[in-house]
């Protein structure tokens, strides 16, 4: 293992992080018993270890254990408005559907040729005028896409849920942050009450909450909020020895 800041650790590397792996394991088990799994907002500042514990969450939802469908996604300042966000998530969804090597080699066959257009999406074909018009056509887009994937491909393969790992979401912020934050909040709150088992995981800057004035608002109260500082000692004893595969002496630490 050799370390290597702007690029996040594989999941059979990583090390720390204990107990927000714990939580997020048994955010799953809930998940399971009670088909609404626990979305999570994982916060902290660049280089901190953000992407790579949504990669090792990512992995843990494939254990055995859990058998949830993860979609992991990197959300580009590029993207420009939430409807291409939406179109480009679903078409993530289908890939991974697609490679999903817990899922029938018949579903997968179907999931490559699962073609979004066919779906009715309603108002998304009228004319985009404003910021507020992108976000109402990107959640009937993905509203309709992920509850059409939960019908013939996610309950078919006997698969337990789906999460989205959404990494750097502060970088989707038309028409803003906060709207954004609270489209996604009503979109998997939708999900929820129409039993499907879809949840949000998603990183982002630490401030990513700050110009909401209170907590008691939505787009903050929905989501379980990681804040991730630097590691323990513990924490680093076991990254030295992962890096050099052992300490001589650990007291020096």
């Amino acid at each position: 293992m050799i370390p290597e800041p702007n690029f996040p650790a594989k999941p059979d590397e990583f090390v720390g992080r204990k107990p927000q792996l714990e939580a997020f394991r048994q955010a799953l088990r809930q998940g399971i018993v009670t088909g609404r799994t626990p979305s999570f907002a994982v916060l902290g500042e660049w280089g901190i270890g953000k992407s790579s514990l949504l990669s090792k969450c990512s992995a843990i939802c494939e254990e055995p254990e859990f058998e949830m469908l993860p979609v992991p996604f990197s959300v580009s300042n590029e993207l420009g408005d939430y409807r291409r966000f939406a179109e480009l998530l679903v078409d993530t969804l289908g890939g991974c559907l697609a490679r999903a090597q817990s899922v029938q080699a018949r579903i997968r066959g179907q999931a490559q040729n699962w073609n979004l257009k066919r779906v009715n999406v309603g108002p998304v074909a009228l004319e985009r005028e404003t910021p507020k018009l992108f976000l109402t056509s990107g959640t009937a887009i993905l509203r309709h896409a992920v509850q059409d994937a939960w019908r013939r491909f996610i309950r078919p393969a006997q698969l337990n849920g789906i999460v989205f790992f959404l990494d750097d979401l502060q970088n989707l912020n038309t028409p803003s942050q906060h709207a954004v934050a609270l489209a996604l909040r009503d979109q998997f709150q939708w999900f929820a009450i129409e039993n499907i088992n879809c949840s949000i995981c998603f990183s982002a800057s630490a401030n990513y909450f700050s110009n909401i004035r209170s907590l008691a608002e939505p787009a903050v109260r929905f989501y379980d909020k990681v804040y991730l500082g630097p590691f323990s000692v513990h924490e680093t004893v076991e990254y030295v020895k992962a890096i050099f595969e052992t300490v001589t002496n650990c007291a020096d630490f």
